[in-house]
């Protein structure tokens, strides 16, 4: 194949990057793809390419990636439930083990995390090669909400759960709750029930430790419809067809629901 030395012309509207054709495509991460490119293994309509950056329309070019035609991969929506000590990355500089252990022996496409959990959190991760399905999930203006069964270090009155529900600023940072209750309470401890809507950076520990608790752990047990049940720890299944509209139609759990009914 000849090297493809021209610069491109005017993108086409559905055009974007080389590597993120790739990876929409579902064959790898951007950062894999952007890596395929600079080593002349990716070709456009028969030319080598090694920009990553240049624009292509991936229902229309031709990809090759060492040869072989790349096409759309099937779509895959699976769950996960996240064992504690993992962490929510592709690959880790630190060589500490990631999520996608749970994937190995699977015949599967390459896949990307819907959404984060930290490495010390634990419970329902999504992931997926539908990154617009996935763009939906995380977009803000959707609203899904998520739900947390947390642990925290001491047995809450009720200043503490006002206190709670009032949601803190940290780092000049606003960050609130769409709602929290009791779920139960021992002699030293309690577990909590949250709900958020937005995904900002460690926001519920960060919420918890600026009303004066610890967080023992933290496990997600919802997003949106989807409910994580009794999937074992580290154990995956695809979901339905039908579930891939669930995250989007949002529900309450009975303890939310209670809890508003006291209020």
């Amino acid at each position: 194949m000849k090297p493809f030395r021209t610069r491109p012309g005017p993108a086409p509207t559905d055009a974007v990057s080389l590597a993120r054709a790739l990876s929409k495509l579902g064959y790898c991460s951007r950062t894999q793809a952007e890596k395929l490119v600079r080593e002349g293994r990716v070709a456009v309509d028969g030319r080598i390419v090694r920009h990553p950056d240049l624009r292509v329309d991936p229902r229309r070019a031709r990809l090759q990636v060492d040869g072989a035609p790349v096409s759309a991969a099937r779509r895959v929506y699976l769950m996960l439930n996240k064992p504690r000590g993992l962490v929510t990355t592709a690959s880790d500089p630190e060589g500490r083990q990631t999520v996608y252990s749970c994937l190995g022996g699977l015949d599967l496409p390459h896949l990307a995390p819907v959404g984060r959990l930290d490495m010390a959190s634990e419970g329902l991760l999504l992931m997926s090669n539908d990154t617009r399905w996935a763009q939906r999930i995380l977009d803000p203006a959707s609203g899904v909400e998520k739900t947390y069964h947390v642990q925290i270090d001491r047995v809450p009155d009720a200043p503490f759960m006002a206190r709670l529900r009032q949601g803190a600023v940290d780092d000049d940072e606003v960050l609130s709750l769409k709602s929290a209750a009791l779920l139960r309470e021992g002699d030293r401890n309690a577990w909590l029930e949250m709900v958020i809507d937005e995904g900002r950076n460690r926001q519920i520990r960060r919420i918890v430790e600026a009303t004066g608790a610890q967080v023992l752990r933290l496990v997600r047990v919802r997003i949106g419809g989807l409910v994580l049940g009794p999937l074992p720890k580290g154990a995956v299944r695809e979901l339905h067809p039908e579930e891939t509209t669930l995250p989007l139609l949002g529900g309450a759990s009975p303890a939310n629901a209670a809890a508003r009914r006291a209020g």
